[in-house]
């Protein structure tokens, strides 16, 4: 297959990009403006193709989308104010999705994520599944949340619209080298990890584990029409992934707990302060407005029996070997090419390649 990975230089698009390749396939990895692929690991790699667009306009894209049989869109915008992540994920994508009905390619995967989830309606240590409710007023949320929901609805009606194929799959917390913490853990300051709560779990992903479920999905034809949750097998407590964390940190964070009831509460105290006497004039930080605390800290237990069931994915890596491979690895490495088509950025020994499906 010919891919196209929009993405392709961010912390999760530069491991799709070598799965990609690892697995056989031809690759054309998009990036925008002057963004640099020679830090990647595959950059030179002969089934590599770069292409130079930005998804928040319609110049080029068309061509830049052409001859390719799916398009694995992990592009998006992580933070800015909300014309800036509209304009990043919703935008981009409408773009996305002209191009390639103007070039005749009907298969997308679409990475989305968690945040679609309404938390607030979860009740504690119930099971978050791809049947979970949809956050219905993403605006109490946040931005990215409410702007990963358009995206969804975006490439379901392109899809209906045009009878494209196309598979919707949500990470849970994607970690990895230089990604540890997550804001499910609480809050972090410099050294100091003020985590709430102790035993809710996190549905972690590590970062190679959800590279290759995101080339599965383009590759099986039992993805198509499926909307899958992708989490690792085992999903830590809080508690055990700090100190798993904390074992392998040079300094190691300073860990304070704080109970998931007392966050609760302080949560509910500043949010009716604010609206009693501050008339909700006052900007409250992001943990403690309700909606947000549930969606980050809320205890909860997380299945990814659909996407076993759906492509036959099994986690290469379980939490401490991926929590290793990031501490002691600084490249991604390229398996199944010799080692004479490395790229010299490349150091990784190559390991047995596996035949795409």
């Amino acid at each position: 297959m010919k891919l196209l990975v929009t993405g392709a230089n961010g912390f999760l698009g530069k491991y799709v990009v070598a799965e990609a390749l690892r697995r056989g396939h031809l690759v054309r990895a998009m990036l925008r403006g002057a963004a640099c692929a020679s830090n990647a690991g595959w950059a030179g790699h002969p089934n590599l193709e770069i292409v130079r667009a930005d998804l928040r306009s319609r110049r080029g894209l068309t061509e830049a989308v052409a001859g390719v049989d799916c398009v694995l869109h992990l592009a998006a915008a992580k933070s800015g104010d909300m014309y800036a992540q509209y304009a990043g994920t919703v935008v981009a994508t409408e773009n996305l999705l002209t191009a390639m009905t103007q070039a005749g390619v009907g298969h997308i995967v679409l990475v989305s994520s968690f945040s679609v989830y309404n938390y607030l309606k979860l009740r504690s240590f119930s099971v978050l599944t791809e049947d979970s409710p949809i956050e219905a007023n993403a605006f109490a949320r946040d931005e990215y949340a409410h702007t990963k929901l358009v995206q969804e609805r975006l490439v379901r009606e392109h899809a209906a619209q045009y009878s494209c194929r196309f598979t919707v799959l949500r990470p849970g917390v994607i970690y990895g080298k230089d990604n540890f913490f997550t804001a499910r853990l609480g809050v972090q300051a410099g050294r100091i990890w003020i985590r709430t709560g102790a035993w809710a779990r996190l549905p972690l992903t590590y970062v190679e584990n959800c590279a290759h479920v995101i080339v599965l999905a383009g590759e099986k034809e039992s993805a198509a029409g499926q909307t899958l949750n992708v989490v690792d097998d085992d999903p830590p407590t809080q508690r055990r992934y700090a100190n798993l964390l904390r074992e392998r940190t040079m300094p190691p964070p300073i860990i304070v707990p704080v109970a998931w009831s007392v966050m609760r509460l302080l949560a509910a105290t500043a949010v009716g302060f604010n609206r009693l006497f501050l008339r909700n004039r006052a900007k409250i930080p992001g943990i403690f407005i309700p909606a947000r605390l549930h969606a980050r800290c809320k205890p909860l237990r997380f299945s990814n029996a659909r996407i076993k069931q759906a492509l036959g994915w099994e986690p290469r890596y379980s939490l401490e070997q991926a929590l290793d491979r990031s501490v002691n690895n600084s490249v991604i490495e390229l398996t199944g090419v010799e080692p004479s088509d490395l790229p010299a950025t490349s150091t990784g020994p190559p390991l047995k390649p596996e035949v795409a499906a």
